[in-house]
C-alpha cells in the first residue's frame, strides 16, 4: 500500500481534496490532515509564522517518511520547509508553487503587500476575494467558486491570527536552498492556466495539467488524481526495483 498525504494551502482546509475521493484506487492510501489552526485542528493550535521547528513537531505524526507528500500552494512551501525539520518523505510534490510565492512575473511583493493591508482591514471580504482570485485560470471560474463554497462554506475555518500568519509565510518563505539539494525526490506540478504562477514556472514544471489553473482539485479532480497515483506508483515500484537490486548485489 502506497500512502499519499495531501496538504492544503492558505485559507482553505483539507475539505478542498474531497472531489478527488472517487478517483483513488484500492492500492493507494490517502489522508488529508489539516494544518494547525485550521478546521479539525482548531484556532488554539496557531503557531508563529517563523516557528517551522514547532510546526514540524505538530505535524510529525501526520507527515510520515514512508509516504508521498503533496503540498498545494502555501502547503507546498510549508511541506518543503519542513524537510529541514522532519525525516523526508519518499517524494514531495509541490502543486501550484515554486521556491517562493512572490515573483516579478507572478504575484508581486507589492500585490501581496496590498492584499495583506486589505486583510488587516476586512479579513472575511479579503479571504473571499482570494478565493475568487486563485480561480481565475479555471475553465469556468464561477462554477468552480460555487463548488469551493459548497466544500468549505462562506466563512474561513481558521482564525484571523492563523490566516495572518499564513500571509506572512507567503511573503517570506523561500525554499530555493532546499530545492537546490533536496533530501528526497521533489516534483513540481502546475496547471497550465495557473494565474498565481509565471508562464516560465508553469511551463518548467515536471508535471503539467491541461485545461486547469491553480485549483485542479475543483475542475480536473480526475486528472489530478491520476497524475498523483502515477507518481505514487512509480515511487513505490522504483523503490522495489532498487531494493531487489541491492539484494542481488549483496
Amino acid at each position: 500500500m502506497t500512502r499519499l498525504i495531501l496538504l492544503s494551502g492558505w485559507g482553505i482546509d483539507a475539505r478542498i481534496w474531497q472531489p478527488l475521493t472517487p478517483y483513488w484506487p484500492d492500492d493507494i492510501e490517502v489522508s488529508a490532515p489539516d494544518w494547525p489552526g485550521y478546521a479539525s485542528r482548531g484556532a488554539g493550535e496557531t503557531l508563529p509564522p517563523d516557528d517551522l521547528a514547532g510546526l514540524g513537531r505538530r505535524m510529525a505524526m501526520e507527515l510520515p517518511a514512508d509516504a508521498v507528500w503533496v503540498g498545494w500552494s502555501l502547503g507546498g512551501l510549508l511541506a518543503c520547509a519542513l524537510l529541514a525539520h522532519l525525516p523526508p518523505p519518499r517524494t514531495l510534490v509541490m502543486l501550484g508553487i515554486g521556491a517562493r510565492f512572490c515573483g516579478t512575473e507572478s504575484v508581486t511583493p507589492e500585490e501581496l503587500g496590498t492584499f495583506r493591508h486589505a486583510f488587516a482591514r476586512n479579513p472575511d471580504a479579503t479571504w473571499q476575494h482570494f478565493l475568487r482570485w486563485q480561480l481565475q485560470g479555471e475553465p469556468d471560474p464561477r462554477t468552480a467558486y460555487r463548488r469551493l463554497l459548497d466544500l468549505i462554506g462562506r466563512q474561513p475555518s481558521a482564525s484571523r491570527s492563523t490566516l495572518s500568519a499564513g500571509l506572512s509565510q507567503l511573503a517570506t518563505l523561500d525554499v530555493a536552498r532546499l530545492l537546490a539539494a533536496p533530501p528526497c525526490s521533489v516534483l513540481r506540478m502546475a496547471g497550465l492556466q495557473d494565474p498565481l504562477l509565471s508562464c516560465a514556472s508553469r511551463l518548467s514544471a515536471d508535471v503539467t495539467l491541461n485545461a486547469t489553473g491553480h485549483c485542479p482539485m475543483l475542475t480536473r479532480p480526475d486528472l489530478l488524481a491520476s497524475r498523483l497515483v502515477d507518481i505514487a506508483r512509480f515511487d513505490r515500484d522504483g523503490s522495489r526495483e532498487r531494493s531487489a537490486g541491492s539484494e542481488v548485489a549483496s
